[in-house]
């Protein structure tokens, strides 16, 4: 049976009503595992909205509410297992581990049972989160990008956790005194600016230039409101780096393949018309991040949402290009 511990949430910084950072301290009188930029803990909620699977007549696989004898749906926990966003250095200085977290929803835009609960943690109240007293996962540097020079992270949503990591953790390092020569770009994508968790961390770490580093943040639904618009690129994640390499983005793609194919085409005509049309940072030239992106010496990871992951993938093989992604 899985070591368990109850930690309490002493922050929450709410980005959107759907993202939010939460920092958990671990049971009193204890510490948490030590880990490496990129693992994974499993937490849990005890007070969930629970569910059971069927299968309907077509073989299609749905969850539905699992109810009790008075037809209330049963309470009870749920685990979910969640990319750490805090640097080890920061949990072995602070003592918390930092997650950066989307509430999930279905199909149907029902909230998910875990994240549902996550988003009614407040520090002050409910503040307790049981988590497995072990972090794992090889979603590391080490383990996946070991001999590249060139290191280009892409990060849709919430999927910015892992790298968050890294790359506060190599700038910790930098600053230690160990240097390295691997140059490392990191694209992250979210929708708007508020939602660009970390964003003034990692422009700072930019900044500093004790690391190759360039930040590219794109909002795929930019508006007037938007502050600081000019560093800020236009468009998703999965677009931003088609852009960079000179392909078309995925709608257009999709596009050109439904009428070659003869389908219906009307979907994919309004994806295209409703989309934001990738543009660089306008500090960053597309010349110079391109550059950065050579065959060879480079590999792309990814991590976030399923179908970015997928496409971000067909992008590096197109250009034949290494690639990994975070897998659970």
């Amino acid at each position: 049976m899985a070591d368990r511990k109850i930690g309490t949430v002493v922050y929450r910084r709410s980005l959107s009503p759907i993202l939010a950072i939460f920092r958990l301290v671990p049971e009193d009188g204890m510490n948490f595992p030590t880990y490496r930029a990129g693992q994974y803990i499993a937490l849990r909620r005890e007070n969930c909205r629970l569910t059971k699977k069927i299968v309907r007549s077509d073989g299609r696989i749905e969850y539905i509410p699992d109810l009790d004898e008075q037809g209330k749906q049963k309470r009870g926990p749920v685990s979910h297992s969640y990319s750490i966003a805090s640097a080890p250095f920061e949990t072995l200085l602070h003592r918390y581990l930092e997650f950066y977290v989307i509430m999930h929803l279905d199909d149907k835009g029902q909230p998910g049972r875990f994240t549902e609960s996550l988003f009614h943690v407040n520090p002050d109240g409910d503040n307790a989160i049981t988590y497995v007293f072990k972090i794992a996962g090889d979603f590391t540097l080490d383990k996946h990008a070991a001999g590249f020079s060139s290191v280009v992270m892409v990060g849709t949503g919430s999927g910015l956790a892992p790298f968050a990591s890294m790359m506060k953790q190599l700038h910790y390092e930098a600053s230690q005194g160990k240097t390295t020569d691997v140059r490392y770009t990191l694209i992250h994508g979210n929708r708007g600016y508020q939602e660009l968790g970390y964003h003034d961390e990692l422009v700072a770490i930019e900044a500093s230039e004790k690391l190759d580093f360039v930040y590219v943040p794109t909002i795929s639904r930019p508006s007037k409101d938007d502050h600081d618009p000019l560093t800020v690129g236009k468009g998703r994640a999965n677009n931003m780096l088609r852009h960079i390499v000179g392909m078309p983005c995925k709608e257009e793609e999709d596009l050109q393949r439904e009428r070659a194919s003869g389908a219906n085409t009307s979907h994919a005509e309004t994806s295209l018309a409703r989309l934001v049309r990738s543009a660089l940072p306008h500090h960053i030239s597309r010349e110079s991040i391109r550059e950065r992106i050579q065959p060879g010496n480079t590999i792309i990871i990814t991590c976030g949402n399923p179908e970015g992951m997928a496409d971000i993938k067909h992008v590096a093989d197109v250009q034949g290009i290494h690639f990994d992604m975070e897998e659970w």
